[in-house]
């Protein structure tokens, strides 16, 4: 711990804190929906289907504005771009809760709830230059457990929807929002930018040098294993729980709550490790742990079930802790533009969770399929771990 204390202050500390400040946030405002699936399917009469992509937009929305945040973090500056997507949080929360229910558009409120999940490809930049590269993996890890904003809106949104109705949590998250926008201007300092035009030049030299590098693509596949999978398990509990386990939206929501919490807390170490081992030696270890609970999520034992499920979002956390590490290794000059781009995959991986899942789910009558089908494709990564370990052993 007092290496890790040691490292925390060997940098401008009160930008991390910004930073996780930001995530955290934006992060309840990325799961909002999911964590009100259950209120709003009954307020609203919608079907299974209409739920699962509900749910799953604000994933898609997230991945596709990911990749212009990342390109706005470095043309613009990480600082001015995460503002401009708090703001954007506040203007989509108080559409959601003045319009009038009838008239507000689902589809369109729930993909624009997507700007939460853009934050990752700032917070973790300015986290990231606001420290020396020997500690890249720790600080990343601390600043993206801002996602422990899953658990604070999947364990209190259905609590505020049973006391105060759906549509008013998202006047509360409104508020949440506007504080957290002051704090963050008055945090956060942004290393110094240089001139528009250069900055465009160096933009598009680092677009090209990306897209060259073979290991863009895998961390993009890895990612979406790992983060991919973790938000969308998260996004989707609520409602696996309810048909699986019968259990209500608080009862549900405080299961999902304690699986977002593991996998939050967790995420740093996985960076710290990484930092220590070598990240693909981690996730030798981890993306079995993956594959394993995964398939045993819909146990007959509801005790087993739920084991299983908060393994899995441990894992999955470790797992995401590690792959951003390596994204800060592996681009070091191209960290905001990197980040977007694998933050939006993994987004993508996030937002096909719920989507593939229901659809087995209406062909075969079972959640297992979808389960089954995540498990393979962490077998698929796990190989190709193996064979870079083979190659490179020094990974």
């Amino acid at each position: 711990m007092a290496d890790i204390w040691q490292m925390v202050r060997g940098g401008h500390w009160p930008t991390l804190l910004g930073a996780w400040l930001h995530l955290t946030v934006s992060f309840m405002v990325w799961l909002l929906i999911g964590a009100l699936s259950l209120p709003m399917a009954r307020a609203l009469g919608l079907t299974g289907a209409d739920l699962s992509m509900l749910v799953a937009l604000p994933l898609l929305g997230g991945a596709l504005l990911r990749v212009l945040g990342g390109w706005s973090c470095d043309w613009f500056g990480a600082k001015n771009t995460a503002v401009a997507i708090l703001i954007g949080e506040l203007a989509v929360l108080l559409w959601g809760w003045l319009a009038d229910p009838a008239s507000i558009g689902l589809w369109c409120l729930a993909l624009l709830l997507g700007l939460g999940g853009a934050s990752f490809a700032v917070a973790l930049p300015l986290a990231g230059q606001a420290y020396p590269p020997s500690s890249q993996g720790l600080v990343l890890g601390l600043a993206a457990s801002g996602n422990i904003g899953t658990v604070l809106i999947l364990f209190l949104a259905p609590r505020w929807a049973e006391a105060l109705g759906w549509q008013q949590v998202f006047g509360v998250m409104a508020g949440i929002v506007a504080l957290t926008c002051v704090l963050f201007i008055l945090l956060v300092r942004e290393s110094r930018q240089g001139d528009r035009h250069s900055r465009d030049i160096e933009w598009w030299h680092h677009a090209a040098t990306l897209l060259r590098q073979r290991s863009a693509y895998w961390l993009c596949f890895l990612y979406s294993i790992t983060f991919g999978g973790f938000v969308g398990l998260c996004s989707v509990l609520p409602m696996l729980l309810y048909e699986t386990y019968g259990f209500d939206a608080v009862a549900a929501g405080s299961v999902a709550a304690l699986c977002g919490f593991v996998g939050s807390v967790i995420r740093p170490f996985g960076g710290y490790a990484a930092d220590r081992r070598g990240g693909m030696r981690v996730l030798y270890i981890v993306l079995p742990l993956i594959v394993g609970s995964i398939v045993a999520v819909t146990s007959p034992s509801q005790a087993m079930g739920i084991a299983m499920i908060v393994l899995a979002s441990g894992a999955m956390g470790v797992g995401n802790g590690v792959v951003f590490q390596m994204v800060a290794e592996e681009f070091p000059q191209q960290i905001g533009m990197a980040s977007g781009l694998i933050g939006a995959v993994g987004s993508i991986g996030g937002f096909a969770f719920p989507v593939v899942l229901s659809g087995l789910k209406v062909v075969t009558g079972s959640y297992d399929a979808g389960l089954w089908f995540f498990a393979g494709l962490g077998v698929c990564a796990w190989g190709m771990v193996f064979l870079r370990l083979r190659v490179e052993p020094a990974c």
